[in-house]
């Protein structure tokens, strides 16, 4: 059974959106775009790179994946991209069609909440999400997100997409890490309340 995990960039007040450029995601006149990259240091490198080394299968949204696809295959000297070439890739759209440009990419159409339950069933490893804020809500509302690696910028916006939505869930604090900039990595699993419940 894999596990399904949201690997996302916050802000203290749990905006999401567009950390790594200014242009990666201007909904809503979002004028923060990247926030995120005053935080990046070898600690977090050598932390992410740890995980991508784990293997697994990544689960995107149509628009984290556009833009991943028009990036990642295009940088060569940088040693995430042959793993991310590599990964097998699964992407929530309703629009895209196969085949997709991006090495080892698959589409998930209708009924994404079983096509997860699916994946997840059939996957021995990690199933990671990043980015794909919408899609994560959905994940979220259906139980489906087994575990949040959320990297915790010093920074408040007071505006723009967060990652939490309506959905209320109980949550277990497994491993932390300081960057030398202040970025906490915290990782929470799932938890389960008074009920026995995962919520």
């Amino acid at each position: 059974m894999g596990k399904l995990t949201v690997i996302e960039h916050i802000t203290l007040d749990g905006v999401m959106q567009s950390p790594g450029r200014c242009d990666e995601d201007t909904r809503g006149d979002f004028e923060h775009g990247g926030w995120a990259v005053a935080g990046n240091d070898e600690v977090m490198a050598r932390e992410m790179g740890k995980g991508m080394a784990e293997g697994g299968a990544l689960l995107l949204g149509r628009r984290t994946y556009e833009d991943f696809a028009a990036y990642w295959p295009n940088q060569p000297d940088n040693p995430y991209t042959e793993v991310l070439n590599k990964t097998q890739k699964y992407v929530v759209s309703r629009t895209l069609q196969e085949p997709l440009g991006w090495a080892n990419s698959t589409v998930l159409g209708e009924d994404v909440p079983d096509q997860v339950r699916c994946l997840k069933a059939e996957t021995d490893g990690n199933v990671g999400v990043l980015g794909s804020g919408d899609l994560v809500k959905s994940l979220a509302e259906h139980d489906l997100v087994d575990a949040y690696v959320l990297m915790i910028h010093p920074i408040v916006l007071g505006e723009g997409r967060r990652l939490f939505g309506a959905h209320s869930r109980r949550l277990r604090l497994v491993d932390t890490l300081t960057t030398t900039t202040g970025v906490v990595l915290a990782t929470y699993d799932r938890a389960s309340d008074v009920n026995g419940d995962a919520r």
